[in-house]
């Protein structure tokens, strides 16, 4: 795989690639294919397409020489890191940042959170957020970007408190769970999935986890699933091209 400036003809093709469900690859794949519709309705003259790591095959398939692939997780991670250069060996294409390290994800966050606690009638100032991120044992980039995302959530709502809770490492989300239950049970309280889509550790890990600590909280879909994310990943699509000084379509709003 060449890092490299993407050569992009007169309708540029991107590639919006997630880690998927191995266990049964069909529903997330879908789910990305509906997420790269989605971009696509912003960004009439490209080719989107998508491809879950997790169907053999699909990925090489999608990818065709000076396509922009479009990492939709949260770090620069094993998957990234390692998997996704494997896999992607001999082709010429140009990787993008991972959607959980776009810069403005964290204010759609804020926005979403915001929007939850009017329509419950609470104030956001007064209500804890627990982000529940995945973590690995790899290494430590899917605690780091979770710790930074929430790092810069917290400088944007000041006097919210906010902790971060793991699948996979420590603090587990059901320590930092009962310690919201322990510190202000009276307190409403949201988790907010740190996952780009909703697979088994959303819809099995976390619940588990919260039951476990008797959490008496909402829990709010993943970060991937907020309605402004089809435009951010099209602005990031666009703001590639720009840098490389490649004329294209500006994104439809």
């Amino acid at each position: 795989m060449t890092y490299s400036n993407p050569s992009l003809g007169p309708r540029p093709i991107a590639v919006i690639t997630a880690h998927g469900q191995p266990s049964d690859p069909e529903p997330q794949e879908i789910a990305l294919a509906d997420l790269a519709v989605a971009v696509a309705e912003r960004l009439p003259d490209w080719d989107i397409r998508s491809a879950t790591l997790a169907s053999p095959g699909r990925l090489e398939q999608m990818t065709e020489p000076g396509a922009l692939i479009y990492p939709f997780f949260m770090a620069r991670g094993w998957f990234t890191g390692t998997v996704l250069p494997r896999r992607l060996q001999g082709h010429t294409a140009h990787v993008l940042m991972p959607f959980g390290l776009d810069p403005n994800l964290p204010q759609l966050a804020c926005d979403a959170l915001e929007v939850a606690c009017k329509a419950r009638g609470w104030s956001l100032a007064e209500t804890r957020i627990l982000l529940a991120a995945h973590g690995s044992a790899r290494g430590p980039k899917a605690a780091e970007a979770a710790e930074s995302f929430a790092t810069d959530m917290r400088q944007r709502l000041p006097g919210t408190y906010l902790a971060t809770g793991y699948v996979e490492e420590d603090p587990r989300i059901a320590d930092t769970a009962r310690l919201f239950e322990a510190k202000a049970p009276r307190l409403p309280s949201l988790c907010l999935p740190f996952f780009a889509q909703a697979g088994e550790h959303v819809r099995d890990d976390i619940p588990e986890a919260l039951n476990e600590a008797h959490f008496t909280g909402e829990t709010l879909p993943v970060l991937g699933a907020l309605p402004r994310v089809p435009q951010l990943i099209a602005n990031a699509l666009m703001t590639t091209v720009r840098g490389s000084n490649i004329a294209a379509t500006k994104p439809s709003h």
